[in-house]
């Protein structure tokens, strides 16, 4: 824990820190958008979390981990600094663990945060003078885990292509690319799936094939990761 308290510490320095005011400036922009100009422009309809703003609290948060994330592995290996980083006394698991950390909580923390920010604001400029909450809070539940569940998916693959490409600019390519194939492979199996099945399925059931999924694409891909990141082919690559 101590190992992976270090890698947390020093990610997250390379992640706030590394280009100046402009990586605090620009999360704290996106934040600004989906949490004080969206919900301003929606209104109290914010609080129903209809489908627009899940996406866009889904989106662009996902982005921010695909972009940094890229820079897990290929970054340190760009920047000379892979072979100082392996050649401490830290794990593997810790190093990959702490990455992945920090990477899943600055997209998911900022999604969090403008969830919040959200709520407050449609409060104070667009409430009716009582306090309303995100309804149904089973919804809001919902999307805060598929949202995690999203956020690791996304930092375990990064990860993954992070480890074989050799610049940052590559593994973001690759991503993108990647990230592309996946929409249109989902779209194409939705249009596949019989209709009259979806129908014939409650929005609970949906959602908790949706987690389910997700929760063995996550278990399947970090079992990868954690196989492949091994220090002795880092050193030799």
């Amino acid at each position: 824990m101590k190992d992976i308290g270090t890698i947390i510490w020093k990610e997250a320095k390379d992640l706030f820190f590394s280009h100046g005011r402009l990586d605090l400036i620009r999360p704290l922009i996106f934040i600004a958008i989906l949490g004080i100009f969206l919900p301003l422009n929606i209104g109290m309809q914010w609080l129903s979390l209809p489908t627009p703003v899940v996406l866009i609290n889904s989106y662009i948060p996902f982005i921010f981990i695909l972009n940094y994330i890229a820079d897990a592995i290929a970054g340190e290996r760009e920047r000379h600094t892979l072979e100082t980083l392996l050649a401490s006394r830290v794990s593997d698991q810790a190093i990959l663990i702490g990455k992945v950390i920090v990477t899943v909580g600055y997209g998911w923390g900022m999604g969090l945060v403008s969830l919040m920010l959200g709520l407050v604001t449609v409060n104070l400029f667009r409430g009716q003078g009582k306090w309303q909450f995100y309804s149904p809070v089973e919804l809001l539940l919902a999307f805060l885990l598929v949202s995690l569940l999203i956020s690791l998916l996304a930092a375990s693959g990064g990860v993954l292509v992070s480890l074989r490409t050799a610049t940052v600019r590559q593994a973001q390519q690759t991503l993108l690319l990647g990230t592309l194939v996946l929409g249109v492979l989902l779209v194409l199996t939705l249009e596949a799936v019989p209709s009259s099945l979806l129908t014939g399925l409650s929005s609970r059931q949906i959602l908790f094939i949706v987690i389910s999924a997700l929760v063995v694409l996550d278990a399947i891909l970090m079992g990868i990761v954690l196989k492949s990141f091994r220090r002795s082919k880092l050193i030799l690559s």
